[in-house]
């Protein structure tokens, strides 16, 4: 009987005891020995796999998942994603609900709580973010040393690093009073981060926060303030950075939220684990994408050749960046939300002329049976930077302004995580590859070989 499951193994044949409903029947060929395994969710553990071996010093099967394709790390009722569907929900609400009608602290008290606030629940909540928008003064000192054209990316995933070092009551992560401290606190200070790498990138006097502003009201004014008594932002462009906050926030198991993940499973205070959840998120496969849609734009030109870019994508140059996604396999629920947003900017900024290449490559796209076949649908990134854009942002701003709000996301799961009891720290399997073991051969003995490809 296997000491995890308590399911049997058994050599062919099988008896005629009736199997368990929710269950796989394996056959091991190599001994003739079956296996039931149970299955609960849809999925089977990893660790009853162990139990199939080919001798009693056999370590056991195991699975073989690189970039986890197949594979769930953990149980969590925070975002429900149906990539097949296109479906997006927080703690069960539609994404399309909550960009409508909710702000996103809002919606980061939802992903944080699990339910929606009340009016005075939210209100408080507003005030306590609002008290920890400052950040220490030496904080500034900090990011002073950075060289001017330091990218804000690089940036920000220090400076929320170096937070750790001032506020070394974090490390009680069990705490719970300590650990809803820090996350009120990332959550309120990481615009002002963000806001003092932007300006530090245009040699511009940091902004103070202004507590009176909402959250997004506030990023704005500490952003771009100049000489005014008191800055005033855009009703429009604030409400659309509040909507792109909401479909920014949390987004299932990403990579950047694996290892928020991955870095709290060791125990690490809050700060050092989102410093290294951004660090993540910087990469242009992650959070970088938005970008690369501006670029493939500007390369494209006018609206009359998209044709011709098509054609050249068909042909296999290329690549249709904004298309697509790991997980959906249908039209982004996101993408909708955000080309609504769109026009709704374009009214205030003055259309941008990539909106209406944008708009023919979706048109296009969407009509082509060579895309359709291979279910590539616009993604979030596909509108976000033209929109980031337009309202003044260059685009190596633009994943610190998924970072933002993810930020709330990334705690929430990091919560989860130290709160389930099944979770240890993360410590994956591998297949070693290697040499078997050899003699040590003295310097003055050793012949030229091949040099051993690191990674």
């Amino acid at each position: 009987m296997h000491p995890e499951t308590g399911y049997l193994a058994h050599t062919a044949p099988a008896s005629d005891k009736p199997l368990p409903e929710e269950s796989l029947t394996v056959t091991d060929n190599r001994t003739g020995k079956t296996y039931t395994i149970p299955v609960s969710d849809g999925t089977i553990r990893a660790t009853d796999l162990r139990q199939i071996k080919t001798a009693p010093d056999d370590f056991g099967l195991m699975s073989y998942d690189p970039a986890f394709l197949n594979t769930a790390s953990c149980r969590s009722a925070i975002t429900y994603l149906d990539g097949d569907k296109g479906i997006l929900r927080y703690r069960g609400y539609p994404i399309e609900q909550l960009a409508e009608r909710c702000s996103f602290l809002e919606v980061a008290y939802l992903l944080l709580n699990g339910e929606l606030p009340t009016e005075s629940e939210l209100d408080d909540w507003v005030r306590q973010v609002s008290a920890h928008t400052m950040i220490h003064e030496n904080i500034k000192k900090f990011m002073d040393g950075f060289h001017y054209d330091a990218h804000p990316m690089g940036m920000l995933i220090s400076a929320v690093a170096a937070l750790s070092t001032y506020y070394r009551e974090a490390r009680n992560i069990h705490e719970p009073h300590i650990r809803k401290l820090q996350i009120t606190r990332l959550i309120g200070k990481m615009p002002t981060l963000a806001a003092h790498s932007y300006r530090h990138s245009l040699g511009l006097p940091y902004v103070y926060p202004d507590n009176e502003l909402s959250y997004t009201k506030n990023f704005m004014h500490m952003l771009w303030k100049k000489t005014e008594p008191k800055y005033s932002a855009n009703p429009v462009l604030a409400r659309a950075l509040d909507i792109l906050f909401i479909l920014h926030a949390d987004h299932e198991q990403n990579c950047s939220t694996n290892t928020m993940r991955a870095v709290g499973s060791s125990q690490a205070d809050p700060y050092a684990t989102t410093a290294a959840a951004i660090a993540a998120l910087s990469g242009p496969l992650h959070g970088g994408a938005n970008e690369e849609v501006l670029r493939m734009l500007d390369e494209i030109g006018s609206k009359d050749r998209v044709p011709a870019y098509i054609a050249q994508i068909k042909a296999g140059h290329g690549k249709l960046m904004g298309f697509g996604h790991r997980v959906y396999k249908n039209y982004d629920p996101r993408a909708r939300i955000i080309k609504r947003v769109a026009e709704e900017v374009f009214q205030v900024t003055g259309r941008n002329p990539k909106l209406d290449i944008a708009l023919e490559l979706e048109r296009i796209a969407l009509e082509d049976e060579f895309f359709i076949r291979r279910k590539l649908y616009p993604n979030v990134d596909f509108y976000s930077g033209i929109i980031y854009q337009a309202m003044g942002f260059s685009p190596d701003m633009f994943t610190v302004l998924f970072a933002i709000p993810r930020t709330a996301g990334w705690l929430a799961q990091w919560q989860e995580m130290l709160e389930d009891g099944e979770q240890k720290i993360a410590r994956p399997r591998q297949i070693y590859t290697g040499h078997e073991k050899r003699d040590f051969v003295r310097i003055e003995e050793r012949a030229p070989g091949r040099m051993v490809r690191v990674g």
